[in-house]
């Protein structure tokens, strides 16, 4: 029985040497094929190129990387000595890689491409213990001599690696050290160590081990029961994410296929045609953007369309609702009496089952068609899922699940299960554990709001270097505080609802959770962002950057006129949309209380960026958001 990633991988490899395991772009729209085997013999002659190197067993190797197949041969190749390794994405900022350099101590550093090696290279006078750069991909180098020429730092190519391990590797007694490195791994071992992005102090070093990974893929079968071999995953999330590596080990373990893309419309959509593949991994942002997209297409058909379209639509959503009653997959905050469900249910779960059924065949294929024939499931990790997102692409039919963890667990808690899923609520990883814990300590009852600890196998080791740190979020009888407040349903299941670091009190004493506001007005076509404020004042207000192309598309189809975008901040008409669609979308007909609704708000036309009012997983920073529009805020109160 394997202990570790590569244990795992070598078994996959040793039953079905032949399957493919990746398809990466060639060139143009074209993907070539890498089976098992051929991914084997890649990882291990790496693996002998590191060793020729010096890397040892507990020696941590830096990984600044987006998504691309050799990520894999690298992060294995690592693995299969023994060692771990530090990844971050290209977008990183200068001084986050040099934290993870300097922090783990690395000789050897793994640059994507000559535009990354020259930033680490610039970062050395503070990274003395940096001795290599390995470059990835050596695409726009004419000439390496001027890279040889550096007196202080080495710089290598992953081909020439790549090459001279496989020569090494055909010297049997070679190939068998690296086999007997692999043996030697135990599940306890350190995998990888992820660094948070630091929205709030420095980057905390997360140690995973091998153990907490093969736990959640062992155990992703509960949510999805019908993946077989040589299904096919289309990769858009960034790698160093626990989320997406995760879902990289995940293929090897079931002996599926991953296929490389981005989370661009345009390269996404045509890669799927391309690919057809099953499975696509992604943050709520994608759906969020993927469903703003098919309303934005309807603007371009006929009247009769858009009606047919809207009607099929509620009837869909309709129909999921009694199905869910009938079923028994109603949310159960509040104890229900399933049989008057039942009679609530059945009379539209039977009538409008066939007028479902057209809507998908009528108004929705063109949709469902865009992401090939094969596509089964979508799944949505790195934030909850809106509630109106998910209800969307339940009516029209395509399958997708919210996911939930942390990088401290791994990352996975909990998801939903495709063959009973109930909506907005999360079923548990078998073998883990989890109370909601109020004000005072006390565990709390289903239907009552606390804040969320988790215990299971999957937690991390530790913060690197951090014990003290360690013990502030792991409870002496291993619970993790997540900092997520949820709330329990009867039958065992739980819904997130919210972050307690994020609670907003006003004046009044009331108690708000500002992501479902953000969340709910997001949800329209000229929202792209919201931000809610007022902390310790007497009534919320936001800060609302709008979806500049649709609203232009809204005033060109009004007639209104206008200046040019950055008038719309100001205009009289933009202001009576945005306060149309705040009012319907934060209303009290929707569930949310009167001290909840947005008084006043404040109109951006600049996106939030990655690095400034967004961390790289693009999640709000309030702290600077906070600061950096501090004068727009103190208008909103005056």
């Amino acid at each position: 029985m394997y202990e570790t990633l590569v244990q795992m991988f070598d078994e996959k490899v040793s039953s079905h040497p032949e399957y493919i395991a990746q398809l990466s772009r060639e060139g143009g729209s074209k993907f070539k094929e890498i089976t098992y085997k051929e991914l084997q013999d890649k990882i291990r002659a790496f693996a002998a190129s590191l060793k020729n190197l010096g890397v040892k067993r507990d020696d941590v190797l830096a990984l600044i990387s987006d998504n691309r197949s050799e990520w894999l041969v690298v992060d294995m190749a690592i693995l299969s000595l023994g060692a771990a390794d530090a990844p971050r994405g290209r977008d990183a900022m200068d001084y986050e890689i040099e934290y993870i350099i300097k922090e783990t101590e690395a000789k050897i550093a793994f640059a994507e491409n000559k535009d990354m090696a020259r930033r680490i290279r610039a970062l050395k006078g503070n990274l003395p213990l940096l001795e290599t750069i390995i470059i990835i991909d050596e695409r726009g180098i004419e000439d390496k001599s001027e890279y040889e020429s550096d007196s202080e730092v080495k710089f290598l190519f992953y081909e020439d690696l790549l090459k001279e391990g496989l020569e090494r590797i055909k010297d049997g007694s070679v190939y068998e050290d690296i086999a007997d490195e692999i043996k030697k791994g135990k599940g306890d071992d350190i995998a990888t160590i992820i660094f948070t992005s630091g929205t709030t102090g420095k980057p905390k070093g997360v140690m995973i081990s091998h153990s907490g990974i093969l736990f959640q893929l062992d155990g992703m079968i509960q949510y999805y029961p019908h993946i077989k071999p040589q299904m096919i995953w289309l990769a858009v999330l960034p790698i160093w994410h626990a989320f997406e590596r995760m879902i990289n080990y995940l293929v090897l373990r079931y002996e599926n296929i991953i296929a490389y893309s981005k989370p661009i419309g345009k390269i996404m959509l045509v890669d799927m045609a391309t690919v057809k593949p099953h499975f696509m991994c992604s943050v709520p942002r994608i759906w969020e953007t993927v469903k703003a997209g098919v309303y934005q297409t309807l603007k371009n058909k006929t009247p009769l369309e858009r009606n047919m379209f809207n009607f099929f639509l509620k009837v869909g959503k309709i129909w999921n609702s009694s199905a869910a009653l009938v079923e028994n997959r109603a949310p159960d905050y509040e104890k229900r009496n399933r049989v008057l469900d039942w009679m609530k249910g059945i009379i539209p779960y039977i009538f409008l089952r066939p007028v479902n059924a057209l809507g998908k065949k009528a108004a929705f294929s063109q949709v469902t068609s865009k992401l090939g024939p094969n596509f089964s499931l979508g799944i949505s990790g790195g934030g909850t899922m809106s509630r109106d997102v998910e209800e969307f692409f339940n009516a029209i039919g395509i399958q997708i699940i919210d996911g939930y963890g942390l990088t401290e667990t791994s990352p996975m808690i909990a998801a939903q299960c495709v063959v009973h899923k109930v909506k907005g609520c999360l079923d548990l990883l078998k073998g883990s554990e989890i109370k909601i814990v109020g004000e005072n300590g006390e565990i709390l009852p289903p239907g009552v709001k606390g804040v969320l600890y988790f215990k299971g196998p999957q937690i991390m080791k530790g913060y690197y270097k951090n014990p003290e740190l360690t013990k502030q979020i792991i409870t002496e009888d291993g619970f993790i505080n997540t900092g997520d407040l949820a709330v329990m349903t009867y039958s065992g299941r739980f819904t997130i609802r919210g972050r307690e670091k994020d609670t907003i009190v006003l004046s009044g004493g009331e108690n708000i959770e500002p992501v479902p506001l953000e969340k709910a007005m997001g949800e329209s076509e000229y929202i792209e962002t919201a931000v809610v404020v007022g902390q310790d004042k007497k009534f919320l207000a936001a800060l609302v950057v709008i979806d500049v192309k649709n609203v232009e598309t809204y005033m060109k189809d009004m007639n209104i006129p206008y200046v040019n975008r950055e008038s719309l901040e100001n205009n009289d008409e933009v202001r009576s949309l945005i306060n149309s669609e705040i009012q319907n979308y934060v209303s009290t007909k929707r569930g949310f209380k009167p001290f909840e609704q947005i008084s006043r708000f404040k109109i951006l036309t600049k996106s939030f960026e990655v690095g400034k009012e967004l961390s790289l997983k693009q999640e709000i920073k309030r702290k600077d958001i906070n600061e950096i529009y501090k004068e727009e805020i103190k208008k909103l109160f005056e």
